[in-house]
């Protein structure tokens, strides 16, 4: 059974990192935007990492940003259409795997999101050649990133995860997955059942979680046990070489208070599992 690592996310803020540090986390996932791109950005976005190394963090994961200019940085967004989003999705994720590379870290990227997934989707001619674009860019930066990217499942009907022949057609293309379970548990509307055996396939190709809960109706990134995921039958199925971070919801961004309880209900949930053992 995967042990429990205090895994959380902040962005390079100053108030944000001495806040998270101060917990001592074993990973840390930076949540990137767009300003972290400038010349000036990427500067104090590598101060950052330094500073996240020097207090003794190994794990460290780089999320690409969510927005460009207000827009998802969706990856079936049709070059023709968003000439400069798409230059901006490249240029990042460039961005970030050489930092990934220089200081051993983890770029994490997107395979689709979903609130304008479907606005993008019917620009093609048809479902089935939007889908083959993303799995292209996807192929093109598994090349690219090789050990040092992961990609994380949507809500969209792209990359996502909790049907088997969806699931099967990703491991099939042997990528490093990032799983978010509220997300898995959204698109199987609430079904348990469902989750698990989706974490259980995906198992082998999966580098990296995102430990949230949900209700599974809404993209809610609720606290561990304040959703309707069943925490006590999703913890064994956890693939146990991998890192985790508790992507919940703050109140207050500059103070990760829901994380830390998440965190110590997961922990209180391993030791009951552990003692039943």
């Amino acid at each position: 059974m995967k042990k429990i690592d205090l895994g959380l996310k902040a962005g390079s803020q100053r108030e944000q990192l001495r806040n998270r540090l101060s917990y001592k986390p074993n990973v840390f996932e930076f949540y990137t935007d767009e300003n972290d791109f400038t010349t000036e950005g990427i500067k104090k976005l590598t101060e950052a990492i330094l500073q996240v190394k020097e207090h003794g963090v190994k794990d460290i994961i780089l999320h690409h940003p969510m927005r460009y200019h207000g827009e998802y940085t969706e990856l079936v967004a049709p070059e023709s259409q968003f000439k400069e989003l798409n230059y901006f999705i490249d240029f990042s994720t460039n961005q970030l795997l050489q930092l990934s590379f220089d200081y051993g870290l983890q770029t994490l990227l997107h395979g689709s999101y979903s609130r304008h997934t479907e606005k993008m989707i019917a620009l093609y001619p048809s479902f089935s050649e939007a889908r083959d674009v993303v799995y292209r860019k996807l192929d093109k930066f598994a090349r690219l990133g090789q050990s040092r990217i992961m990609f994380e499942n949507s809500l969209s009907r792209l990359f996502y995860y909790g049907f088997e022949d969806e699931d099967n057609f990703i491991l099939n293309r042997n990528y490093r997955l990032a799983f978010d379970l509220s997300h898995c548990f959204i698109k199987v509307n609430a079904d348990n059942t469902k989750l698990c055996a989706s974490l259980k396939r995906l198992k082998p190709n999966v580098v990296h979680y995102h430990l949230v809960d949900s209700m599974g109706l809404t993209h809610d990134s609720l606290p561990l046990g304040e959703g309707k995921i069943n925490w006590e039958d999703v913890l064994p199925l956890l693939n146990e070489k991998t890192s985790s971070i508790f992507e919940i919801k703050l109140a207050d961004e500059n103070i990760a208070t829901e994380q830390i309880a998440s965190y110590r209900y997961l922990t209180d949930i391993y030791a009951k599992l552990n003692k039943r053992a």
